[in-house]
């Protein structure tokens, strides 16, 4: 059985450092089990992203404390322990594979959310050649058992320089770029997750690949940019 959803229950209605600083041993030998999973899943991803084989599994956990600077809710810890898988590190631009554990609201997912002006620019060019490759990814029998669409915030018309009646224009219109499903409580307790997680990462791969393709520079035959 896995700790998490009792420790993270527990946090959830005491989200206090005096809470915590008192439950410190509880929380670290919650985390270090989460870090323990996450070094299983590490271990299988790197076969699928040879990228990620110099990450050790700290390098892909996010830390407990919330940065409240500019949010208005103050509660000092993150209710959730969360986990990224990409290349470029937890604060990567590029596509990644998250995993989430929180009472009532786990899930795995991946693609990318919210990307600056030019990373999204690159998308929707990549989209504007290729946009039937994205769509053949999307209706795969494999990836749509899953998933059921490419989700993310839309403009309500059509982006500057595509016409309305594009024939990939919803997929233009995308502001993000993910897909998710949802984790049950009993799979996280039994530790069911990581082999469900590790299945839904494989099934995304296609299109973390098309969106990686979009944004990475590629040199011409003239060696130049």
């Amino acid at each position: 059985m896995r700790p998490y959803l009792d420790f993270l229950s527990a946090l959830a209605q005491n989200n206090h450092k005096d809470w915590m600083d008192a439950n410190k041993k509880w929380y670290l030998e919650t985390k270090a089990r989460f870090l323990e999973d996450v070094a299983v899943l590490l271990k299988e991803m790197t076969e699928m992203e040879p990228e990620l084989s110099s990450f050790k599994p700290k390098d892909c956990v996010f830390r407990q404390n919330r940065d409240v600077r500019f949010s208005a809710n103050k509660d000092p810890y993150k209710t959730n322990f969360g986990a990224y898988f990409s290349p470029g590190g937890k604060k990567s631009s590029g596509p990644g594979y998250y995993l989430q554990v929180q009472p009532g609201n786990s899930f795995l997912a991946g693609g990318i959310w919210m990307p600056e002006a030019d990373t999204l620019k690159k998308i929707r060019k990549e989209i504007d050649y290729s946009g039937a490759e994205l769509e053949r990814i999307e209706n795969a029998p494999e990836f749509k058992k899953l998933f059921k669409s490419i989700e993310g915030d839309k403009l309500k018309t059509s982006p500057r320089d595509y016409e309305a009646h594009h024939p990939y224009i919803e997929y233009l219109k995308l502001k993000s770029f993910t897909v998710s499903h949802p984790i049950s409580d009993k799979a996280v307790e039994s530790g069911a997750f990581l082999s469900f997680a590790l299945d839904g990462f494989r099934r995304m791969k296609p299109f973390n690949d098309f969106l990686r393709q979009a944004i990475e520079e590629v040199e011409d035959g003239s060696g130049l940019l």
